[in-house]
């Protein structure tokens, strides 16, 4: 029996013991009737699933300074800065734990909140606190994805839908029509149209950013071709915002890929009250400051580096 086999109860139980009555392991392996290695692995996987959530209150000074300077420069009501980890890799984990915690406080009753995608955001979501059903509606602001990953838009939607207690509505049709003709057929479609036109009074969109690199999500998942990539490149495109690409002023470019993407514009997203804006990673600088022209997001979660440089960005 391995460390996914308990019940959630079980491992809730174990979690308490360790963790908020404060017994050894030792102690809370003897309290269950289970041995010491088994109790680390019961631990290790309510950490991972996000059972336990464990998170530093407190603040670097140098992240806070940082994130006055990004509000002042960016007129964002909230940065939240997160120091650069030992191992770049987790970077994305602990950008989207950030994020999950903003969400569980920021998403109040009865709000409607669009969802864009992307490694970041999935990654966030073992860290949203999960609620009652009090009225709150998910929107998932872009199509999905032909081949199942674990940034599938429409499973990210749903799973955030899920821990909120939410109505769910997605865009049930590919991110990429084959052309622009069939794009616009596929809006007329009811079920489309109503998420296109919820989406025009969201209460928070919640968004992150695609770069163009050789491990980018559209050339890991084949959604777009070598060709097209290198394309959009020749175009002045440095990333994407809800699959529309954009430049480095955050202007769309002219290309066809974008007249055939099934997505939420981001500039129609302008109207929203709260735009929450979360990446982080060097290879993401240029299109992190192409958003912020773009869509003048309210909150910006980011890493220490690219703080760095997008405080010290010119007016």
């Amino acid at each position: 029996m391995t460390a996914v086999d308990v019940t959630d109860d079980v491992k809730t139980r174990i979690a308490w013991l360790y963790y908020v009555e404060g017994m050894t392991q030792d102690e809370v392996a003897n309290l269950v009737g289970m041995n010491r290695s088994r109790v680390l692995r019961i631990l290790a996987a309510a950490r991972q699933d996000g059972t336990v959530q464990i998170r530093v209150t407190t603040r670097t000074s140098h992240c806070v300074e940082l994130e006055r300077a990004l509000e002042d420069r960016w007129s964002l009501t909230r940065a939240i800065v997160v120091p650069e980890p030992q191992d770049e890799s987790q970077l994305r984990a602990i950008i989207g734990a950030e994020l999950g915690a903003y969400m569980s406080q920021a998403v109040t009753s009865n709000m409607t909140v669009g969802l864009g995608w992307g490694k970041t955001l999935t990654s966030g979501v073992p860290a949203i606190v999960p609620r009652t059903p009090d009225g709150v509606r998910v929107l998932s602001l872009l199509g999905g994805l032909t081949r199942v990953s674990e940034v599938n838009p429409s499973e990210f939607a749903w799973r955030v839908a899920d821990k909120l207690s939410a109505e769910c509505y997605m865009l049930a049709a590919p991110v990429y029509a084959p052309d622009s003709r069939t794009r616009d057929a596929l809006m007329q479609h009811s079920g489309i149209a109503e998420v296109f036109a919820r989406a025009r009074s969201l209460d928070m969109a919640v968004i992150s950013v695609g770069d163009l690199t050789p491990h980018s999500v559209f050339s890991e998942y084949g959604l777009l071709s070598r060709e097209e990539i290198s394309s959009l490149v020749d175009a002045g495109a440095v990333g994407d915002v809800l699959c529309h690409f954009v430049d480095a002023e955050g202007n769309l470019v002219d290309h066809p890929v974008n007249n055939r993407v099934l997505a939420v514009n981001p500039i129609d997203l302008r109207g929203t009250r709260n735009i929450v804006l979360a990446s982080g990673g060097w290879h993401k600088l240029t299109i992190l400051r192409a958003a912020l022209k773009m869509l003048r997001p309210t909150v910006l979660i980011v890493n220490e580096l690219i703080a760095e440089r997008l405080a010290a960005e010119p007016r």
